[in-house]
Parts: C-alpha cells; structure tokens; sequence
C-alpha cells in the first residue's frame, strides 16, 4: 500500500535522497576507512572493524564496513597470483626482452614447451553452498578435499607457429634421465626435426639443465632458446595449459580418476588454439615496445603480461 500510494501521489516508487537511517560515518570517516583499507589490501572487514575501533573508539560491524568500501568501489575480489621476482629475475627478464624485441620472421620457428599438471578435483577455497540451518552435515552440503596431494596427471607438450606435438603424459616424479628418454627421444627431437630451423625453448627446471640433457641436445644439434628464470608467464604455452584447464573445469561430466582426466585432455582437439598460436606470436616482440620492464613486471602469470590480447 505504501508503495501503491507514492506511486499515486509522487509518481515514483524509489526513495527520496537522503531518507532511510543515517549513516553512522561521515565522508571524513569514509575517506579514513578507504585509506586503512588500501593500506592493508588483505584485511578483512572484521579485521578493519577492530582497527577502525582502535584508532576511532568507535565500534563500527563488519557488514558496515563492507558497504561503505562498496560505495566507495572497493570490492573485495580474488587476487592476481605471481612467482616471487628478485631484483636480479627482473633485471635478466629486461635483458632478454631488449635482445629479443627486434625479432621478427624468428618466432616462427621458436617450438615452445613445458610440462603442467591437472588436478582432479580443484576448487579455489572460495566455493560456497546454499543451506538452511542444521544442515551443515548433511552430505550434499560437504567438499571432500583431501589433505595430500589432490590426484591428478601431469603433461608436457610442445607449440610452434602453425603446429603442436603430441601430449605426453608423465607418471611419477620427471629427472633428466626419463626426461631424455621418455620426452626428448620420442617425442621433441622428432618435432623439432620436422620443422627446418627450429629453435627449441624450455624452462629452467633442473631436470631440463642438467649436464646430461644439455650433451643430449649437443649430441642431437638442437638450438636452444636462452630463458630468463622465473618467466612462465612469456611462453604462450602457459595459454594451452590455461585453454585445457577451463575446458576441464567447465565439463559438467564428472571425472572419476586420473586416467579419465588423462583421456579428457589429450581428447581436445585444440582448434581454437591452432588459430591463436600464429597471432599470439606476432604479438610477442610487441609487448615489449612501449616499456619492457613494466609489461613483464606489473602483469604476471597465464598470459596477463599482454601475450594474448586480440
């Protein structure tokens, strides 16, 4: 009725400004609270409740706080994770780009791999399920997770500009040995073979360094691309990797165990990525134009450093 007759009366049906219960902050005091926030970016609200409490003497909810920083447009999201870079990781990360950012023709033939690991059951910690009160035990309202290792299969696979290699699986902890034997004689020396002129790149990972692997590829006359450490987030294979992460997590079909998960992503036909691969790799020595060591340092992880904007 209330709504009924303002609409009658006022021809509207929203709030008047400035009606409803005061706000128990001023401006000054939502200034404050935007400044304690972006101070502490990992607070919580109850934490920056207790804060505000001290500095202020003024007790203030949790469910307060969150509004106000709402209004103010901070809203709490997941973050950007990133590896650790030392002073030294960036400063060989700039090097190499400055070396590199006149390449053109070359990319063409760079064959970029890496190995990458599939979870069975994953969930970022954030997962949330709708119940009413008394029924936290009930079974469909339970995650089971399990307190070692989440079961899983781990890959490795390799990208050029107009081709891909066969998805291997690997079973069990990869040294230098099985490395040669079970990745690099049947699969990746063959590959690159196929493709004249092919430059091989791999990470820095022990297993792909040690003495015998790097005579192996002597032996082999393989061209190795140089690798600045702690730089997953510049091969566009990361973007692969990315690719079949989503289509897995994105399969209402629930997968039962690893050899399932296994036939599930080497099933993907990668036809979507075919047609990115050549694009995405033009684009690689023009991320670095404008200013290399922010592109690198300010974006990190799964392609974020500007690899793959189309």
């Amino acid at each position: 009725m209330r709504v009924w007759k303002q609409w009658t009366d006022e021809c509207r049906t929203t709030r008047k400004s400035g009606s409803g219960p005061r706000n128990v902050t001023s401006a000054r005091d939502d200034r404050h609270l935007v400044r304690m926030a972006r101070t502490d970016r990992t607070a919580s609200s109850r934490q920056l409740a207790a804060l505000w409490s001290i500095a202020t003497g003024v007790s203030l909810c949790a469910s307060s706080i969150r509004r106000r920083l709402l209004q103010c447009g901070l809203r709490a999201r997941t973050p950007l994770y990133r590896i650790p870079l030392t002073h030294d990781h960036r400063r060989l990360r700039l090097q190499w780009a400055n070396q590199h950012r006149d390449w053109r023709a070359d990319w063409q033939h760079v064959v970029f791999s890496d190995e990458s690991r599939f979870n069975l059951w994953y969930h970022d910690g954030r997962i949330r399920v709708r119940r009413y009160a008394g029924e936290r035990h009930l079974p469909e309202c339970i995650i089971e997770r399990h307190s070692g290792r989440t079961p899983g299969v781990m890959v490795w696979g390799a990208i050029a500009y107009h081709r891909r290699s066969q998805l291997l699986r690997i079973v069990g902890n990869l040294n230098s040995n099985r490395y040669i034997r079970e990745v690099l004689q049947p699969e990746a020396v063959p590959f690159l073979q196929s493709l004249p002129g092919a430059v091989f790149q791999q990470d820095n990972a022990r297993p792909h360094t040690a003495r015998i692997v790097k005579s192996f590829f002597a032996a082999q006359q393989v061209q190795l691309l140089p690798w600045p450490a702690c730089s997953p987030d510049m091969s566009p294979i990361e973007h692969v990797w990315d690719v079949i992460g989503r289509r897995l997590a994105r399969d209402p079909r629930p997968v039962a165990s690893a050899d399932e998960l296994w036939k599930e992503s080497s099933s993907n036909d990668f036809a979507i990525i075919r047609r990115q691969i050549p694009h995405n790799i033009r684009l690689y020595p023009e991320m670095y134009k404008e200013d290399p060591e922010e592109k690198m340092n300010a974006k990190m992880f799964l392609g974020n450093v500007g690899f793959y904007n189309a």
